[in-house]
């Protein structure tokens, strides 16, 4: 005999022992009375516990279960009934009477004589073969009297024998595996099985998402044929995973124990079990055993318009910057997704000029059908001088956290009709790509809508004749990701026109590197060496990055390492820099740049002796256990010494998931003439220009101009404040996480995450001919909360903890060029200011009373400020540019 069968034998007889032979479940007597107690408590807490211990309660009652009936043909096919007497409710540990929302309080108190009455009406379970077939309640008692019921009725529910099942009980259609041992049988609940009607939502990005851990075991201890006890404990932990200290635990617990028999009711005659049913009492139905949705009423909660004007000031633009921005933001948002499109429209109508593009984040971000249906009326896109509230209508669109086919569909009939903006018709296009990846993401590729927005932006980067229109379309496949778009990446990377081959080659950068084929590489290879054509530094820095980013092969790395030395002054040191610092940082590139600098052909002192100022530089921003977050730092230079392209990035990671958090870009082209300097090869024709374009959190927003053309850029040079151009400014929802928890006692636990960001994105540059001195700067201002509820509520009685962690931020970053002399002096700067970060702990307790108790509790710190580090050389630099006297 096998080891296998025999151990099953074994377990066989274990529990044949306290069951009659071939008994698939629990069976009852006939004229007997089972007195059981019974208690069910849910306790909520942050994850590692707190000093004063967690916030719940505990519901204690008698039950009693009898035999109703029994199939003749089958001692295993039973209807019984249960009756719930002697109802107690007190808190879920101790605490002091202060402390204690139910000190003095009564079952019928907290509960209400109906709902009380309620729960003490017997009710029937059909149990066949150990399993749940019926649940018979009344359809008018309350949801949550009829979910506590199911929660006690799936604790009879139990199989002999070892295996994996799907079984049907309060928490939902589920996976359960049965362990059965000498008199004990474990029932372990595999919960991400479940399956449920009450669906959530989370965030796309992992970074900013919400992790939760659960389990569920129920030990059920056996003795002569019937469940002489069972306790089953649930536990539900949510994390945010920037930082995993706001977190939250819902425990649950049940205990059913066997307190004695005597003799009961007589087993009814009937043949069938609806008709045994109907004989007992007409108005019992099978209601079934899942539990329903308990729609939860808010007494005495502000309208909406209320609460906006109690929130109003801390969206004005004078507070951004400040936590209570986004605080208020994310409260803002709760309301709003409980709101009708009028009371929506009503506020939007109110709103101060200045408020009002924070309230068109708040609306967007909310995401709801009449949120949406608002918005739409409240806008016009015909009108220009909109321009303000429609960019940040279709940013927060771009940023949303589970957009669907509507919100796309939407942004199509806005393009397909008459817009008095260009830059709003750029930006709905480009945002429109956004929308698309986010749907494909979740398995929505083949929606209608999504089908056609692909068939538009494909089709029009190939048949669009003006510029402006073929960067736009662009920009929407370089959002969407699309793999159909690489073959039209792959062919703008040649293009003559620059701007073209930027946008295709860092959209090409983005792509998993698997989908980066040979004749994509062959094509990037082209560019850089410039086999076919001359092409611009910044073309050819872009290629560069393609390559190294795309798992190079030996010769790729080898033949860039041969070019050192025959390019334009400053490409050389960005090269040599560039791969200085993949080899610094530890890159995917790094094994193959080592294994190719061996050769003292390619890796010699003539090459890697290159003098600039041109530089690139990665480094760590901060490092926890829960996120790492890096930042990059490319300037390439023109030959006379005028910034031609400065690219700062900042990427976060998290559970090996990685996000774009941030790229500010700033070009300038066609300045030479300024200081009468020669401009390098391949661009002398270039019209001057200078501008700066923005991805944030993976989304490309729509490019920012600051000139174009050289009488654009003389009137601006005169007229120039010093004042950087705002790039982006708003509030984004960045996480936002809501579910359901259906617990298996009956009760729900709601869980909702919401994290908001303030953010300020400014940059500039200024030209001083007669200091002969250029300034860049990019400035971004943020301030980000991050908040995490999670309730239990049985409309008469509620029980919460919610958990959050805020932050303000800022981070300038300025490069100071300082042309009079040759070798010209640049200095780079990047500097973050002290900043605070305060985590919170607010527990709370009511009764539909009006009762209630809250605890508080907080812990802040401040994170010293400092300049990030450069490259030496850099430091040595900057000494030169502020030692030197004007």
């Amino acid at each position: 005999m096998k080891e296998t069968e025999l151990f099953l034998c074994l377990l066989t007889s274990c529990v044949s022992c306290c069951f009659p032979p071939g008994a698939a479940g629990p069976r009852l007597n006939n004229n007997q009375l089972y007195k059981f107690s019974y208690t069910t408590d849910v306790l909520l807490d942050r994850t590692r516990g707190s000093k004063e211990g967690g916030t719940g309660y505990k519901i204690s009652s008698d039950v009693d279960v009898n035999l109703v009936w029994r199939d003749p043909g089958s001692k295993d096919d039973q209807l019984i009934q249960l009756a719930i007497s002697n109802v107690r409710i007190g808190p879920a540990s101790r605490r002091s009477e202060k402390k204690n929302v139910l000190h003095g309080s009564t079952a019928e108190s907290v509960l209400g004589k109906t709902n009380l009455a309620a729960l003490t009406k017997p009710f029937l379970l059909h149990l066949r073969n150990g399993k749940a077939k019926a649940f018979y309640s009344y359809w008018t008692e309350p949801s949550t009297i009829k979910n506590l019921k199911r929660g006690l009725a799936s604790l009879l529910q139990v199989q002999l024998n070892t295996g994996k099942v799907i079984e049907n009980d309060v928490s939902g259609r589920c996976t359960v595996e049965y362990v059965a041992v000498k008199g004990q049988v474990t029932r372990t609940k595999i919960l991400d099985t479940c399956q449920t009607e009450e669906t959530g939502f989370t965030t796309h990005s992992q970074v900013f998402g919400v992790s939760r851990k659960s389990s569920s075991v129920t030990t059920f201890t056996l003795e002569d044929g019937f469940i002489r006890s069972a306790v089953a404990e649930e536990t539900h932990s949510l994390a945010v995973n920037a930082r995993r200290s706001a977190a939250a635990k819902v425990l649950s617990r049940q205990t059913l124990a066997l307190v004695g028999t005597e003799a009961g009711p007589l087993e009814a005659a009937g043949k069938d079990v609806a008709g045994v049913v109907k004989s007992i009492d007409g108005k019992l139905a099978a209601v079934g055993i899942i539990a329903e949705k308990v729609k939860s009423q808010c007494k005495g909660c502000p309208s909406l318009f209320e609460h906006w004007q109690t929130q109003q000031k801390q969206l004005e633009p004078a507070s951004l910057s400040k936590a209570t921005a986004p605080r208020s933001f994310l409260a803002f948002i709760q309301s709003i997704r409980k709101a009708s499109k009028d009371e929506i429209l009503k506020v939007l109508k109110s709103a101060s000029k200045t408020s009002l593009p924070q309230v068109v984040d708040a609306v967007t971000s909310s995401q709801t059908v009449a949120s949406l249906d608002a918005m739409l009326e409240f806008l016009n896109f015909t009108d220009a001088k909109g321009f303000v509230l429609q960019e940040r209508f279709l940013y927060a669109c771009g940023f949303a956290s589970h957009p669907n086919e509507r919100m796309l569909k939407v942004l199509l009939d806005i393009s397909k009709g008459k817009i008095g903006s260009s830059d709003i018709k750029e930006s709905v296009v480009i945002i429109m790509g956004a929308l698309v990846h986010r749907l494909c993401e979740k398995g929505g590729c083949n929606l209608p809508t999504v089908v056609q927005v692909k068939k538009t932006i494909l089709d029009g980067a190939g048949s669009a004749q003006a510029e402006s229109e073929i960067q736009m379309y662009l920009l929407a496949l370089k959002n969407s990701l699309l793999p159909e778009a690489i073959p039209i990446f792959t062919k703008y990377a040649e293009s003559e026109v620059g701007a073209y081959s930027t946008i295709a080659l860092t959209a090409l950068q983005r792509y998993d590197v698997n989908l980066i084929t040979d004749e994509v590489k062959r094509t990037v290879g082209r560019v850089y060496h410039q086999n076919q054509r001359i092409y611009e530094k910044n073309v050819r820095a872009a290629a560069a990055d393609v390559i190294l980013s795309s798992n190079p092969s030996y010769m790729e790395v080898k033949n860039l390492l041969l070019s050192i030395g025959n390019l334009p002054h400053e490409m050389n040191k960005y090269m040599l820099s560039k791969i200085q610092d993949i080899i610094r940082f530890q890159m995917p590139a790094s094994k193959v740049l080592q294994q190719a600098m061996k050769d003292m052909v390619s890796h010699n002192y003539d090459r890697f002796a290159k003098v600039g100022s041109s530089s690139a530089f990665s480094g760590f921003m901060a490092q926890s256990a829960d996120v790492t977050s890096t930042y990059s730092l490319d300037i390439l230079y023109s030959g006379s010494g005028i910034l031609r392209r400065s690219n700062m990035n900042i990427y976060g990671a998290s559970k090996g998931a990685m996000l774009h958090g941030l790229q500010v870009a700033i070009e300038a082209q066609g300045l030479e003439t300024l200081i009468a300097a020669t401009p390098d090869e391949g661009e002398e024709d270039l019209e001057s220009f200078a501008g700066m374009s923005a991805l944030l959190f993976d989304v490309q927003l729509r490019p920012v101009t600051f000139f174009k053309g050289y009488s654009d850029l003389m009137s601006k040079m005169f007229s120039m404040s010093g004042e950087p151009m705002n790039v982006v400014k708003g509030l984004i929802l960045l996480t936002d996480h809501s579910e359901v928890i259906q617990l298996q006692s009956g009760l729900k636990a709601s869980a909702e995450f919401q994290g908001g960001l303030a953010i300020d994105i400014s940059g500039g540059m200024e030209i001083s001919l007669w200091y002969r001195e250029s300034k860049t700067s990019v400035n971004n201002r943020g301030a980000l909360v991050v908040t995490g509820n999670v309730t239990v509520d049985m409309d008469f009685m509620r029980a919460g903890v919610e958990v959050s962690f805020e932050t303000e931020a800022s981070l300038d970053f300025i490069t100071t060029v300082q042309f009079s002399e040759y070798p010209f002096l640049v200095c780079m700067q990047m500097d973050k200011t002290t900043f605070p970060v305060s985590e919170y702990l607010t527990k709370y307790e009511s009764l539909s009373s009006g009762k209630s108790v809250v605890s508080h509790n907080s812990k802040k710190q401040l994170v010293p400020g400092s300049e990030f580090p450069l490259h030496q050389e850099n430091s040595n630099m900057c000494k030169k540019v502020f030692d030197s006297s004007w």
